[in-house]
């Protein structure tokens, strides 16, 4: 088997995405302390064609070495905006007709395998901080919340990594990708 070229992969450009179609999510960050998981979820919302990220709190934002060295760029093809107050920026998308989703271990949450978006046209997805999870003033706020389903002994993944799993889901379910 042989891997594709960079030619053969034939991306688009910065300025061919920001003219591009996108995906109808934004994914907030909620009080992310690591700059190198903004950069992930950075670079993973790039491959979705995520239409922003919003950053809140004491999440990092660019420039920033530790973003960009994950990002690899996805930090200047991605809009993005900071708000310092989580419940503003989520009300706010709220009022702009997303359906709000909480990635969160809670007792209302829907495992992943089972969500459902076929209802939904907009979604805002809360990724929250790497310790204390999502804000609780936040989960107050959300219209559902989503849980990715574990079997081993951690009670957690990483923030970009289970980012990455729920983006693509939601990517998945709002493009009728199948």
């Amino acid at each position: 088997m042989e891997k594709l070229s960079m030619e053969q992969l034939n991306r688009i450009t910065v300025e061919e995405y920001k003219n591009a179609d996108k995906t109808p999510m934004v994914v907030v960050l909620d009080n992310v302390r690591s700059a190198l998981n903004v950069g992930s979820v950075f670079r993973t919302s790039d491959a979705f064609r995520v239409e922003k990220i919003v950053l809140c709190g004491i999440t990092a934002c660019p420039p920033n070495a530790e973003i960009r060295k994950t990002a690899i760029g996805a930090e200047q093809s991605v809009d993005w905006e900071y708000c310092k107050d989580n419940v503003e920026a989520v009300t706010n998308l709220k009022n702009q007709g997303y359906t709000i989703i909480a990635l969160e271990q809670a007792k209302e949450s829907v495992m992943l395998q089972h969500l459902d978006l076929s209802n939904y046209k907009k979604v805002a997805l809360i990724l929250g901080n790497e310790v204390k999870g999502v804000d609780d003033k936040l989960m107050d706020i959300c219209d559902l919340c989503v849980e990715i389903p574990q079997f081993g002994t951690k009670h957690s993944l990483n923030v970009s990594v289970s980012g990455g799993i729920a983006i693509w889901e939601v990517y998945k379910q709002l493009t009728n990708l199948k």
